[in-house]
């Protein structure tokens, strides 16, 4: 039987003053982690996640209960003892002045109980009571069914603790100090204006699981990047927000950030409800991600989530409950879906133009989804752009030029993903439901040399944090020294990307990096090109009818076999010249589809010397090689054997 023990030792908390020393706190908390059965980020950090999500659960609800007593309301709290962190995570002390639980008991005084009770206690209690008491909140344990009466926190908070079966932590003295060094990120230690603080070294985090080319790169889009979306559809509350695959919630969170903003330093407490419970919603598959999503919004300060759980391809759902109140269509949409995944019959069948694509499914998908008027911003690969040899892909995007007015393309850099594990060349698309596409807009930041070192930042696309335009002297030098070196842009703004979106669809929009095409001219020069090609098929056509009318009249005759076979032969021949016919009219019309940014104005150098120079230039290399070489045989003789 193990030996009770006495009290432990508890360290004061500290402040936490900067985003910097929050980002070595939370990695100092990883790495006591690491030495404890959570070698990789996509171990720890869903570890780190419901212990993280339950600390700050905590603060909330405390924060609350005190506003609610403040103005004589009634407060029901989604835990409530010892379930809660103030009772079984949070230090102990017997001193005077530490703080007290709700009903007036030390706090931590569960987890000094469960201490003193010997070693392994604080593990059963988690594992045995906590973790099923979670679990509960949401699902009856008996029936395995919604449990009748929970409130939206309590299933969210059952929903983020239904991936955790045990901890994962297996040394029970290192379990105590990671949750003594979670419990020093508070909201006494964080103001409210950094709490968002907390929220982006949590993201920090979730990047490293896309790192190292690990599976976590699916679920992670750059934020930047994301930023550059937000800040060009410019979402506003009385919108509903929506992400059919919204992997950590990365769209919906900065979305929040950016509505939040618009409402300015005092914003009414009924336009917060509406942000926070009825404005943004998402689809999530992976049981992995699911709960971290929850938590990384919660985080953010949306805390009643609406997010399905399940594949929103083949409509199939794990759970759903918190998406009940979600609207069929939605008035803005943001999302990236997954690059190069591949979908079986059973997503297929529920879209028009069935193919494996996942892309091209999210893409059916999100033209079905979105309402009228409404807009959406997606991160799209450059295949779907440019595929032309499959008719899913071009009948995709034909509804979607045709449904909908596409008014910008963005072809980003091809590294821009490198850092969530994806190299993928990808493109943003901008669109509204309504009009037909005429006229698209693009501009051309694939030019722009990034890395895992060197990320695409919001600079690159002209932005400040705030989404206003950045001055010349704010932009990246590394995006302004080729334009700059130009004579002949002497005096004149640098044409970023936020400058020139303002002047998109007139001739002021058009650039080095910049340029529109006429989509409707396109479509009508290729109507002009086929109908020829038609004609003369249609015609084709017609005379086989004759022909094997003339076929049937023979063979009835008893006509001479050698005839017959000419005569067959001849169908043939005419019939396949109308499939070819009709093989080149579709080539064309195909081609019209073909969406990738093709820059006409992009300047390149070109290399203007003669044989004798080229020579010349090779030979001098040549030189300079042979000299080195002489200098280093020279040093390895003074060195010696």
């Amino acid at each position: 039987m193990p030996r009770p023990k006495k009290n432990e030792k508890v360290k004061a908390p500290k402040a936490i003053a900067s985003t910097q020393s929050l980002s070595s706190f939370v990695k100092s908390i990883c790495d006591v982690m690491r030495r404890s059965n959570c070698a990789s980020a996509l171990q720890y950090v869903p570890e780190l996640t419901w212990i993280l999500f339950l600390r700050i659960l905590d603060a909330q609800e405390t924060k609350a209960q005190a506003e609610a007593e403040a103005l004589g309301a009634e407060f029901w709290p989604a835990l409530r003892a010892p379930y809660r962190w103030q009772d079984w995570a949070a230090p102990w002390s017997d001193k005077s002045g530490h703080p007290q639980t709700t009903e007036g008991r030390p706090q931590g005084w569960k987890r000094q109980e469960l201490f003193a009770a010997g070693d392994g206690k604080l593990f059963e209690f988690i594992n045995q009571t906590l973790l099923p008491h979670l679990h509960s909140l949401d699902v009856d344990p008996r029936t395995k069914l919604p449990r009748p009466g929970a409130t939206a926190k309590q299933r969210i908070v059952g929903r983020i603790m239904t991936a955790v079966e045990r901890v994962r932590v297996d040394d029970e003295a290192n379990l105590r100090d990671i949750l003594d060094r979670v419990h020093e990120i508070s909201i006494e230690h964080i103001d409210d204006t950094h709490f968002f603080t907390l929220s982006q070294v949590y993201e920090d985090l979730l990047l490293k699981m896309g790192e190292k080319n690990s599976d976590g790169g699916q679920f992670f889009t750059p934020r930047e990047v994301i930023r550059a979306m937000v800040h060009t559809v410019n979402p506003s509350l009385g919108q509903t927000v929506y992400d059919p695959c919204c992997g950590t919630g990365g769209f919906l969170a900065v979305a929040y950030e950016h509505m939040l903003r618009q409402l300015g330093q005092a914003p009414a407490s009924t336009d917060i409800e509406r942000l926070k419970h009825e404005t943004f919603f998402g689809r999530e598959k992976e049981n992995l991600v699911f709960p971290i999503a929850l938590a990384n919004l919660v985080l953010h300060g949306i805390d009643q989530p609406n997010l399905w759980h399940g594949n929103a391809l083949t409509r199939r759902a794990s759970y759903g409950a918190l998406f009940e109140q979600a609207p069929a269509q939605f008035d803005l949409i943001l999302t990236n879906p997954p690059f190069g995944g591949k979908e079986g019959k059973d997503a297929q069948k529920n879209f028009a133009f069935e193919t494996s694509s996942t892309q091209v499914l999210f893409l059916q998908d999100v033209l079905a989804e979105l309402a009228p008027g409404g807009t959406c911003a997606v991160v799209l690969d450059e295949g779907l752009l440019f595929r032309t040899n499959e008719s899913a892909f071009v009948e995709t995007k034909r509804k979607l030029t045709d449904e909908c007015e596409l008014w910008a393309i963005v072809s980003l850099p091809g590294g821009v993903f490198s850092t969530a594990g994806a190299g993928v060349k990808t493109n943003l698309l901008f669109f509204t439901k309504g009009p037909r596409t005429e006229r698209i807009w693009y501009y051309d930041l694939s030019w722009v040399k990034v890395g895992k070192k060197t990320p695409l930042t919001l600079a690159h696309f002209g932005f400040d944090k705030e989404g206003r335009l950045l001055a010349d002297t704010a932009l990246p030098a590394a995006l302004t020294a080729e334009w700059l070196a130009d004579e002949t842009n002497a005096g004149l703004p640098f044409p970023s990307y936020a400058r020139m979106l303002a002047q998109r669809g007139r001739p002021e929009g058009a650039s080095r990096y910049s340029w529109t095409v006429d989509f409707a001219a396109r479509r009508a020069q290729a109507r002009e090109a086929m109908q020829p090609l038609r004609d003369q098929a249609a015609g084709i056509r017609a005379a086989v009818v004759d022909l094997k009318e003339a076929l049937k009249r023979l063979k009835k005759d008893g006509g001479d076999a050698a005839a017959i076979e000419a005569l067959e032969t001849q169908i043939r021949e005419q019939e396949k010249a109308a499939r070819d016919l009709d093989a080149e009219a579709a080539a064309i019309d195909a081609a019209v589809f073909d969406l990738k940014a093709v820059n006409p104005n992009a300047v390149t150098l070109r290399d203007e010397r003669g044989p004798d120079e080229l020579i010349e230039s090779i030979a001098a290399q040549g030189r300079l090689v042979a000299e080195a070489l002489a200098r280093l045989r020279v040093l390895v003789e003074q060195a010696g054997p």
